[in-house]
């Protein structure tokens, strides 16, 4: 079910721009020839769940420990996980802040996916990176000693000129389209 739920949100996105439409692409095409595509350890090519976390403060980003760029928190897919609980899991392991999904579930139980990316993930895996949104709240991120220490919220243009090429068209997307009072400190 996660799997076929999965192409189904995948091929029904509209993307941002040229590099999300050549990632669908890439995603679908990976997707149906991968025999499990959300376990990191079956192949280097895999299904990854990421978080754009937003709050009253702003967009909350940090610098990846070993790739020394910007980012959203987000990561691997446990067993028995779907990507959307993999990007709320790792937000939060490595915020340290209780967040939540930022808008309503479907009927399943399931967030809107609001962005994908393909790209290099390091150490020669290629990450089918499925996003979406989460409310952070106005908190402190405290992330602990094993995640990286670099972390904070930042103004939306802040988090656009900081984040990394892939994560910029989702940012200014939700910058154009979401409310000031819900998520934004301009």
């Amino acid at each position: 079910m996660t799997v076929e739920r999965l192409r189904s949100d995948v091929a029904a996105r509209t993307p941002l721009d040229d590099r999300e439409r050549r990632s669908i692409e890439r995603f679908l095409t990976a997707l149906d020839g991968l025999a499990h595509p959300l376990d990191e350890h079956a192949d280097p090519t895999h299904v990854t769940g990421s978080a754009i976390v937003v709050g009253p403060r702003g967009v909350l980003l940090l610098k990846h420990k070993r790739l020394g760029i910007w980012l959203q928190p987000g990561g691997h897919v446990d067993a028995n996980e779907t990507p959307w609980d993999a990007a709320l899991r790792e937000a939060r392991e490595e915020t340290g802040l209780e967040v939540s999904f930022a808008g309503p579930l479907d009927d399943d139980g399931v967030p809107e996916l609001i962005h994908v990316d393909v790209h290099e993930g390091g150490r020669g895996h290629t990450h089918l990176d499925t996003r979406y949104l989460l409310d952070g709240g106005d908190a402190d991120p405290s992330p602990s000693a094993d995640e990286s220490q670099e972390i904070g919220w930042f103004s939306w243009d802040e988090a656009i000129d900081l984040a990394d090429d892939g994560v910029r068209s989702i940012l200014d997307h939700l910058r154009s389209t979401r409310s000031s009072t819900t998520l934004d400190r301009r």
